[in-house]
């Protein structure tokens, strides 16, 4: 039987056989062949004559990895599994989601983006670069898969905490993809990771001579944008319909392309949405566990780039509460560069600036807290220990039970420990990180460190979208989303001082989100067709299972 593919040729299907099986990490399964299978394919001879079993394939994996000396090692081993045997990947990750999650992506994946080029063993997923003007179409006509459904691409320029690393910020769409499948249940057939190389402004990126990518300035203004133009035309003629997660662009250029394309494509941003989406949910808990409201919140963010988006997710529910949209920026207050951002201030954030207030300026963030009293305290920066311990002792003198998130990723970024933030409030914070933290044990007590990680959020949308047809991402489905995480957070996991729930929970907990993403969409008219009569059954009929069929 022939297949029509994107250019519209029919091409036969050629069933693979013998050493070929082995090479194609979609069908190998290594020494769990059966003696029939190996017979039928033409494999006998080519493995050890003994038969593992999955598991005992999984065991052996994770045997090898726990003996390893450093979370890079770990690494390329799991990158090196995945491309040989990827259902073995992803059933060995989904299996031990808590250990491996911060391997295959934050923080390692950060570490992994420093040294991308030394780093480098085979390509994987799709390099299109400014040279590649006019012919975007073509290049993606090369990907193999003719059914993407799901793309993450990245300029590169605002990797995690690290700045700009061009196109060795390849890894994030490549680890952003794996969390699809491992956090969402998405095939990881329908994936394509996409680096846009535009060139890179790091001057010592531009003269390492391992550097993969272009070695020449950012391309700016217009011609930026059309190469974004011609990549998103280009998605749309050959995968139409795709979900284009952009991720890691620099701020502005974030919120210039999510605004260019959201209702010309389906597309949404991770560092903005899904970031207001997780941080929302989070706050939301915290009330919960202290037991005020958000309405009955003030909230400081030490930043003004990703967190505005933040701010106005909050906007937006405490509008849909019932509060007026003037009263509901009044609970969000900002703290950049120059300071507390206040009207008059000579130079206010241009993203921050529809929450410049009325009110004395100081450039102490310390004073800031003095002077407006927040209850939490947000952090965005990217400017690690920013959170003092003088910083956390105020924000404890205020209030008895202090909120404090430290977001900013990889850990080397954070604004302040977990540690720090428990022993400088004598253990009455709530707290919750970008990166992952070990247990505190406070006073004989462990308190778990809930992370404020975007993979509760992304992978269930995405999956939303992929198994009801959603035209288009909107606001609305990103609160949905955070509702949705608070609903599956139960009042044990919070009393453990964690604002999300277990990593370890993480496929359930996408399964709800994707479900309250297709309710929402449904009731927007941004869904193919009526809704189905039970949207659980479809979302749990096009999940991903890693586990290996007798013939297959």
């Amino acid at each position: 039987m022939g297949k029509k593919t994107s250019d519209g040729l029919i091409r036969e299907r050629r069933v693979p056989r013998g050493v070929e099986i082995l090479q194609d990490p979609k069908l190998n399964k290594g020494t769990a062949f059966s003696e029939a299978e190996r017979e039928r394919h033409g494999i006998r001879g080519l493995l050890p004559p003994r038969v593992f079993t999955q598991q005992e394939q999984e065991e052996r994996v994770v045997a090898n990895l726990r003996a390893m000396e450093t979370p890079i090692d770990q690494y390329l081993a799991l990158v090196a599994l995945l491309d040989r045997n990827e259902r073995l990947f992803f059933r060995t990750i989904i299996d031990h989601l808590a250990e491996f999650l911060p391997v295959v992506y934050t923080p390692t994946v950060g570490e992994v983006c420093r040294k991308f080029g030394r780093l480098f063993r085979s390509a994987r997923g799709l390099y299109i670069s400014a040279r590649d003007r006019g012919q975007m179409q073509a290049i993606l006509r090369n990907w193999p898969a003719d059914d993407v459904s799901v793309i993450v691409v990245t300029d590169g320029e605002r990797i995690l905490g690290l700045g700009d690393l061009g196109a060795h910020g390849m890894g994030i769409p490549i680890g952003k993809l794996t969390l699809y499948t491992a956090c969402g249940g998405v095939d990881p057939g329908l994936g394509l990771p996409v680096m846009l190389d535009v060139g890179t402004d790091n001057a010592e990126l531009r003269e390492d001579p391992h550097y993969i990518g272009l070695a020449q300035p950012r391309v700016r203004g217009q011609d930026y944008l059309d190469l974004v133009d011609e990549f998103i035309d280009a998605v749309e003629a050959v995968y139409p319909g795709a979900l284009v997660q952009f991720e890691d662009f620099a701020t502005g250029n974030a919120t210039e392309l999510l605004a260019r394309y959201r209702m010309r494509a389906c597309t949404f941003n991770d560092d903005i949405q899904g970031t207001a989406a997780v941080t929302l949910a989070g706050l939301l808990n915290a009330g919960r566990t202290i037991g005020k409201p958000l309405a009955d919140q003030r909230i400081l963010f030490m930043g003004a780039g990703v967190a505005v988006g933040v701010a106005e997710l909050i906007v937006k529910a405490l509008v849909r509460d019932g509060m007026s949209e003037a009263e509901a920026r009044e609970r969000c207050w900002f703290f950049d560069r120059q300071g507390l951002v206040v009207t008059p201030r000579e130079k206010p954030s241009n993203q921050a600036g529809a929450f410049a207030h009325p009110h004395q300026g100081t450039r102490d963030l310390g004073e800031a807290i003095r002077m407006i009293r927040p209850t939490a305290l947000v952090g965005l920066s990217g400017v690690p220990g920013v959170f003092t311990p003088d910083v956390l002792r105020t924000m404890a003198a205020q209030n008895d039970r202090p909120i404090i998130f430290a977001m900013s990723n990889p850990t080397s970024q954070a604004e302040c420990t977990a540690e720090e933030a428990y022993r400088a409030t004598d253990g009455r914070v709530v707290f919750a990180s970008g990166s992952p933290f070990a247990p505190v044990n406070w006073r004989g007590e462990l308190r778990r460190v809930g992370q404020a990680n975007n993979a509760y959020i992304f992978p269930g949308l995405g999956l939303g979208v992929v198994s009801h047809g959603i035209r288009h991402v909107t606001e609305t489905m990103f609160l949905a989303a955070a509702d949705a995480l608070v609903e599956a957070t139960t009042d044990a996991e919070l009393a453990t001082g964690s604002m999300y729930p277990p990593i370890e929970r993480i496929l359930e907990v996408s399964r709800k989100v994707a479900e309250a993403v297709a309710r929402t969409a449904f009731a927007e008219g941004m869904a193919e067709g009526e809704p189905p009569a039970d949207l659980t059954e479809r979302i749990t009929a096009s999940l991903y299972d890693p586990a290996y069929t007798v013939d297959g």
